[in-house]
């Protein structure tokens, strides 16, 4: 069946929405990591990070990379600190090609619901700078960069055509 594709970048840049096109587009089955850990512990993402602390949240991420690195035909969404883990990142990468949805963190902001996220409370400057400290470890990871300007089905089509053009190389 072939890598899976996975989806990085900051929380809110699309990832979600661009997996599921993805998955139409390519025949492949999407995968959330923050969905699946919600699914998994019965909890949201907020009271994890609240009750357990966000180490606790990483070691259920790690846990589960692990797992779907196994699976193949995936469409992989990740949360958006996923990649600052180097061990979650590099198992998923070990079946996949990654992909950067680089959105510019302005804009990421304004348009974002930051009532279930308990990284974004802090403000839109607090936000940009998240943004500044982990571009170059999305970069670091990223085997295609994606410029998100043009929405998700946009984005969607350039990862869809960058895949299939390497995977059937």
């Amino acid at each position: 069946m072939g890598k899976n594709v996975i989806l990085t970048g900051m929380m809110g840049c699309g990832k979600t929405t661009v997996g599921r096109l993805l998955g139409r587009l390519l025949a492949l089955e999407p995968a959330d990591t923050d969905a699946l850990i919600e699914q998994r512990t019965g909890r949201s993402i907020p009271d994890i990070f609240a009750r357990d602390g966000e180490p606790a949240f990483r070691a259920l991420e790690l846990a589960l990379c692990r797992e779907l690195s196994g699976r193949e035909g995936l469409v992989i969404a990740c949360g958006g600190g996923l990649p600052l883990q180097d061990e979650a990142i590099a198992e998923l990468k070990k079946n996949g090609v990654v992909f950067w949805l680089d959105r510019d963190p302005g804009e990421t902001y304004d348009g974002l619901d930051v009532s279930g996220r308990p990284l974004a409370q802090k403000g839109r400057e607090d936000f940009i700078l998240r943004y500044q400290r982990r571009a170059p470890v999305y970069r670091r990871w990223a085997d295609h960069i994606i410029p998100c300007g043009g929405g998700p089905e946009d984005a969607a089509a350039r990862v869809a055509a960058i895949y299939t053009e390497v995977c059937s190389a």
